[in-house]
């Protein structure tokens, strides 16, 4: 059966897109759109998930819509697969960069297992909104990610202020900093 599972990337890019949304039923048409495959090769995959079982399917307005099937004997430890190949810090960095034009991101406490005020810290602008959902939804960690976002200006004020919080985030050798598109850093 595992032979089976991981043979093509169009396999590959559905079982990412279904386990990682279980909650979420899709038509083909709408997954060759969102996953940028040919209907065919989509139409194969989903023919042989849904024969192992890790699938399933429903007709509703004439359409075939497919869904995960949490029943799946392998499904928890497919999903925590998936999971965790989405929480390396580049596959975070760029989820995060998807969401809006940030200039500075920040990684602390939680991403490098360290009790810090704040786990998240980002400058410049970004979509609060699918940045919480993000967070919420799609990272399992043992608690809610805590992030700041701050405009760029109000971060060089803090900066040249010496303000605490930012100096001490700043000066933290364990942070990650992955976007660092400003000049003052």
């Amino acid at each position: 059966m595992l032979k089976r599972l991981f043979t093509s990337n169009t396999r590959i890019k559905l079982l990412r897109f279904f386990l990682l949304n279980p909650e979420e039923e899709h038509y083909i048409r709408q997954l060759t759109r969102d996953l940028d495959e040919q209907i065919n090769s989509i139409r194969r995959e989903l023919d042989n998930l849904k024969k192992i079982g890790l699938l399933r399917s429903k007709t509703k307005l004439r359409k075939k819509y497919y869904h995960v099937n949490k029943d799946f004997i392998f499904y928890n430890e497919l999903r925590s697969i998936f999971q965790k190949s989405e929480q390396s810090i580049p596959e975070i960095t760029k989820k995060i960069t998807s969401f809006g034009d940030p200039k500075v991101v920040i990684l602390s406490g939680i991403f490098i297992e360290k009790d810090t005020p704040v786990d998240l810290l980002i400058v410049g602008q970004v979509d609060r909104e699918k940045l919480t959902k993000y967070l919420n939804n799609e990272l399992s960690f043992k608690r809610p990610v805590k992030f700041t976002i701050m405009t760029q200006e109000d971060f060089e004020y803090r900066l040249k202020c010496n303000d605490k919080f930012v100096s001490t985030i700043m000066s933290d050798p364990d942070n990650l900093i992955p976007v660092k598109k400003l000049d003052s850093l």
